[in-house]
């Protein structure tokens, strides 16, 4: 029998909110942020919720689940927003508390935390600065004020007290807060006391709770690059670096079946990233799950008993593995990749004994549909999608591809094809991620990438050398070579899809935000004759300005970063700055850029700007005075659409 008949299927709109706009300008439609996120099950069974927008401002919104009536409204007034949240029992939910500020549309957090009851009820100020005695017309409880951002560490929703929180400390030395050791404290949900339990021995902590609370295992990173492992032994912290592992950048993912056994995620000699069961005691080490091309994308844990099931890997399109088949989640997700043919499935939450599930099912073409799974009566119950305004049917598809760079390397990357075209002679969007190190391309709607092909061109993603997620040997051999080895992988890629046909060498544009914004200059510099324009949104045009200006030198982890990865020679980054080389150039460009932009500053821009009004070089140009390194405001998304769709289609003629 066919899994997609053992299930029920019940259509229902979860949610619908008035400011819903029917506009149908493409760049509008393509830039409005999701309708809908966030979409959870209480640990009972209770309740739904899900993040909304109104207007300009996130909201949670709380649902009965068996008459869909709303039973809560969280909003706060004046700039303040709902951050991410948690259910930590059955009634309760606890919420991060962000602002918009005038200067920067991103949301501001300053790790403040709050908890509301389903109905409304028990609002308390669980953690944070403002802590204290309640402010006059305040109807929310609070408690000692604490100089610390906070995030939830573990819900621990079937304890009905208690939750964890992870709290990076203020404290002192400038920008140099955020290498901070971080705290663990368990918080009284109700009444916001707290007790710390842990302090990590290492910067930027990921600590791994046991399932009654107890941190047994941390890793971070001291230098932005590589990550070690401890564990606890007698109330001490212990480095497995002494345990001789030949191991690699170790971070702690779930627990074995004894106090000493762990699984990990962790790269030896260079290879991409495998999840080993490690013990801390005797030192030994099993291989459980390894791709050899790609590290694990992620990796699926039981959140009531801790267990691993699944790993999902992406050389392409995505795919599970799963090292636990008797595991009731993972015979759930089989059945359900079979039951929605096409898409991929992910399990967002879940009820304490499991016959409840919210799942997320998405692709290339559909940006994600939210359903309830009733695991005992198998019926699947639509509840929501994230952008209902568009139409996956009308979407481009995104294929991989393989090929191999100038000096033998293999690279991978994905090709968006327009829909209801042939794949022949289209003119090309070449669109390089940004980073470069730690992020990657994935197979997935990209609204951009959409828009343009909408428009009749192809789009081409490339997850050069020195790109994330192909094991650390691939990464760092894009070390410093940000100008030479990295552009050389986006242009021969360019070359490859000409040689297959498929794209007119003649209509090539390049289209790239922060590192991308860098490629999307320097690509054109190295091959002049290869692209007709180019867009650098948020980018990096002066190597040698990181030293100087931006968030990154701010502190000693990010000035060790920079060390390592574009190094300090003056000539060599010079040789690989835009601003040192607009002589090379001969593509129409706009730049991008936001006013309030901290990891690629607007001294970034003026120096390009300096650079090109020297050499006489015409340029359009659009700054958004209070955005930061990428749009947040929906306004000002589609206007940047609109431009960059104006640029495209005159210089490719679209």
């Amino acid at each position: 029998m066919k899994l997609i008949k053992i299930f029920s299927f019940v259509s229902m709109c979860l949610f619908s909110l008035n400011g819903y706009s029917a506009s149908t300008d493409q760049a509008s439609l393509f830039s409005r942020s999701a309708e809908f996120s966030n979409v959870k099950v209480s640990p009972d069974g209770s309740y739904l919720s899900a993040i909304a927008s109104k207007e300009g401002k996130n909201i949670l919104m709380i649902l009965d689940a068996k008459t869909k009536k709303t039973t809560n409204v969280v909003h706060f007034p004046d700039n303040a927003q709902v951050g991410g949240y948690e259910w930590v029992n059955e009634e309760r939910v606890v919420l991060a508390k962000e602002y918009l500020k005038g200067w920067n549309d991103h949301p501001m957090y300053y790790g403040e935390l709050l908890a509301v009851n389903a109905d409304g009820s028990q609002p308390t100020y669980l953690f944070g600065y403002k802590g204290g005695s309640q402010q006059a017309g305040s109807m929310i409880k609070k408690n000692t004020p604490i100089q610390a951002t906070a995030f939830i560490l573990d819900p621990m929703p079937e304890d009905h007290r208690y939750m964890l929180v992870k709290a990076k400390p203020w404290g002192s030395g400038g920008n140099n807060w955020r290498e901070n050791l971080e705290q663990v404290y368990r918080v009284d949900v109700y009444r916001g006391k707290r007790n710390k339990i842990a302090t990590s021995p290492i910067s930027f902590a990921n600590f791994l709770p046991d399932h009654d609370g107890e941190i047994r295992f941390v890793s971070g990173t001291r230098d932005y690059i590589t990550s070690s492992l401890y564990y606890r032994d007698d109330g001490e912290w212990v480095d497995t670096d002494k345990l001789n592992l030949n191991l690699d950048d170790i971070s702690p993912i779930a627990f074995g079946d004894d106090k000493n056994s762990l699984y990990v995620l962790a790269s030896e000699n260079g290879q991409p990233k495998a999840i080993y069961l490690i013990n801390v005691k005797t030192g030994d080490k099993k291989l459980i799950s390894q791709d050899k091309h790609v590290d694990p994308s992620n990796v699926w844990i039981n959140r009531i008993n801790k267990r691993l099931f699944a790993v999902e890997y992406e050389n392409g399109y995505p795919t599970y593995e799963f090292v636990d088949n008797d595991e009731p989640q993972a015979k759930i997700i089989k059945q359900l990749l079979a039951a929605l043919p096409g898409h991929q499935i992910h399990l967002i939450s879940q009820t304490n004994d499991m016959s409840k599930m919210v799942i997320k099912a998405f692709n290339d073409r559909n940006p994600g549909d939210y359903y309830v799974f009733d695991a005992k009566n198998k019926k699947l119950e639509y509840l929501a999608s994230q952008k209902k305004w568009l139409d996956p049917d009308a979407m481009a598809e995104v294929k991989p591809i393989t090929f191999v760079s100038r000096d033998g390397t293999e690279i991978n990357g994905y090709l968006t094809l327009p829909h209801g075209k042939e794949a022949k002679n289209l003119p090309l969007v070449v669109n390089p991620h940004g980073g470069p190190h730690g992020p990657r391309d994935w197979w997935g709607f990209s609204p951009q990438n959409q828009l343009i092909a909408n428009e009749g061109a192809a789009v081409l993603q490339v997850n050069f050398r020195g790109s994330g997620g192909y094991g650390k040997s691939f990464e760092f051999s894009g070390h410093q070579k940000w100008g030479t080895e990295i552009q050389y992988d986006i242009i021969d890629a360019t070359k490859y899809v000409i040689e297959q046909g498929i794209v007119d060498k003649n209509r090539i544009c390049i289209v790239g935000g922060s590192f991308g914004g860098y490629s999307a200059l320097q690509s054109p510099i190295l091959a002049p004759d290869l692209f007709k324009c180019a867009i650098g949104f948020a980018g990096i045009y002066d190597l040698e300005l990181m030293y100087s200006e931006g968030d990154i030198q701010e502190i000693r982890t990010g000035s060790r970063y920079l060390n390592q990865v574009i190094g300090k020679d003056p000539q060599i980054l010079q040789q690989m700055s835009p601003t040192h080389n607009i002589d090379k150039l001969k593509a129409k460009l706009m730049l991008v850029h936001g006013g309030e932009d901290e990891r690629a500053p607007i001294e970034q821009l003026e120096a390009l700007e300096k650079a090109l009004n020297q050499h006489n070089y015409p340029y359009e140009k659009l700054v958004m005075s209070d955005e930061g390194h990428g749009f947040y405001n929906d306004e000002h998304k589609a206007k940047y659409f609109r431009q960059m769709m104006s640029f495209l289609k005159q210089n490719l003629q679209l």
